[in-house]
């Protein structure tokens, strides 16, 4: 960038007063130049600790870590002149650093954690923004999207690079932006330098059990965005029809945020009255503080609903106008691979892909496509593989207890057998009752063709768990796999070219 800061102007004090200007930051000791600020991170596996002395040959001239990454290359730092910079809790140091690094984000920015839904909420929110005129991205599972786009390799990204997009973006022109706060970017600190107005919560569900030590310690990394990333002047807007709901607006009022709640409880400012389902299509009735609205969504599913209402809460506590957000409603368009018509039968089935890759999601999607469903339900189920074995039955119970059929195949297996994952997954099945309406087809792309040739007129098919996603993750590779280009080839296979 051509640029250099002192570890003043970055929020930081080197021991000993020691001086730097710094020329550029990295997490990783491969990508140091002369001059670079080096953040040497507790890991999962392994320190960056570790590394120190691989960056100071590389030229940093400041380290950032915590007292453990100092002891790790204690003679290397007593021999360098690098600045050593020691902090309880390097991650969230490096959090704020990189905000001052970069300097710029976009001027209204809120987020939205949760189990599920968390990428539908800050598109809505992004098309709201879009639909008032305003440019606008959401930023996480599906990079940057918007008025301005980019990849991103993770959901939240670490810091570094995660201010780096925002520059670019603000840089680019602009002004509002929905980010989607994982609950690893939370516990990880990659969000605390950012300037929320406002921030969302969708709900609790089991996932990421491989991370977090318990369900507890899942909702208190959650419990993050509001307790320590929101400022005390923001807005948390909450579903409240959430068993977790009421305990995470309990941690927003006791920052002394404003609670913008949103359900079908009464009292809620954002109330969910009833809802009438077409083919494709709802029909909302809600109320906005006692005045009460009607619109169309071209949306499928319930839950929908839930995420629409949470990002019109969004919009409005971040400061837009609530008639003119509601009035945006009817052309919400849903996120590629969350409850995605991908194919029509040429008898009037409809396939559908949905990323739900969790028990609550594949139960939440399947009760909500129900009321669009004249005749059967299929569903299409996996577990990935290197990830929470847990709740891999209840996947196939999630599926068993919605689904009139289920079929059971591999997901993205990683470095596990993926007949052990899909075993687990069908004693689920069986616990629920469900092993007669049951097939196992391992290889993915079978599977959706089978499911697909099971359709009857008014039927449908559910294909969960990878969304969005283009690619199948086996081994230590990744092979090209989109479900909804596989339902499209798998329906003109069958009918001739209707798709």
């Amino acid at each position: 960038m051509g640029q250099s800061k002192s570890l003043a102007e970055l929020g930081l004090t080197a021991q000993g007063g020691r001086r730097a200007e710094i020329t550029g930051l990295a997490v990783d000791s491969r990508e140091v130049k002369d001059g670079y600020l080096f953040a040497a991170l507790p890991g999962s596996k392994v320190h960056g600790g570790e590394f120190i002395s691989y960056a100071l040959r590389m030229g940093a001239a400041a380290i950032l870590t915590d007292p453990e990454g100092v002891a790790l290359a204690a003679e290397e730092l007593a021999d360098s002149d690098a600045a050593l910079v020691v902090a309880e809790d390097p991650r969230q140091t490096l959090s704020f650093a990189a905000a001052l690094w970069y300097g710029a984000q976009p001027e209204t920015m809120v987020a939205v954690t949760g189990t599920n839904g968390k990428t539908s909420v800050a598109s809505f929110t992004r098309q709201i923004w879009m639909a008032l005129g305003l440019e606008a991205v959401n930023l996480g599972t599906t990079g940057v999207e918007g008025a301005w786009e980019a990849p991103l390799a993770h959901t939240t990204p670490e810091p570094i690079t995660l201010h780096r997009v925002l520059a670019e973006a603000e840089a680019n022109g602009i002004t509002h932006a929905a980010m989607e706060a994982s609950s690893h970017g939370l516990a990880q600190r990659r969000l605390d330098g950012v300037r929320l107005v406002a921030a969302g919560f969708t709900n609790l569900s089991q996932d990421h059990l491989d991370y977090h030590a318990d369900f507890d310690d899942y909702f208190n990394a959650k419990a993050g965005l509001f307790e320590r990333v929101l400022p005390e002047d923001g807005v948390a807007v909450i579903n409240v029809d959430d068993p977790r709901g009421p305990g995470m607006a309990d941690v927003a009022f006791g920052r002394g945020q404003d609670v913008l709640a949103v359900g079908r409880a009464e009292g809620a400012d954002i109330r969910i009255l009833n809802r009438v389902f077409s083919p494709t299509a709802q029909t909302l009735r809600f109320s906005w503080r006692g005045q009460v609205h009607q619109v169309e969504l071209n949306l499928i599913g319930g839950f929908q609903t839930d995420n629409v209402m949470l990002a019109a809460g969004l919009a409005i506590g971040a400061g837009a106008d609530p008639d003119r957000v509601f009035a945006t409603l009817p052309v919400m368009r849903t996120v590629r691979g969350r409850m995605q018509l991908a194919a029509t039968r040429a008898n009037g089935a409809a396939v559908f892909v949905d990323y739900a890759h969790t028990p609550e999601a594949v139960s939440t999607a399947l009760y909500a496509l129900r009321p669009h469903v004249l005749g059967r339900m299929v569903a299409i189920v996996g577990a990935g593989g290197d990830r929470d074995r847990g709740k891999r039955p209840l996947m196939g119970r999630a599926a068993a207890e919605n689904a009139d059929a289920v079929i059971v195949t591999d997901d993205n297996p990683r470095s596990e057998a993926p007949g052990d994952i899909r075993a687990a997954v069908m004693e689920g099945v069986r616990q629920a009752g469900g092993e007669d309406r049951m097939i196992e087809v391992g290889d993915r792309a079978e599977a959706i063709l089978r499911g697909v040739d099971m359709l009857g007129p008014g039927d449908a098919l559910l294909i969960c768990g990878k969304g969005h996603e283009t690619g199948q993750v086996v081994g230590d590779d990744i092979f090209p796999f989109d479900d909804c280009e596989q339902a499209s080839v798998a329906v003109s296979a069958l009918d001739g070219g209707v798709a």
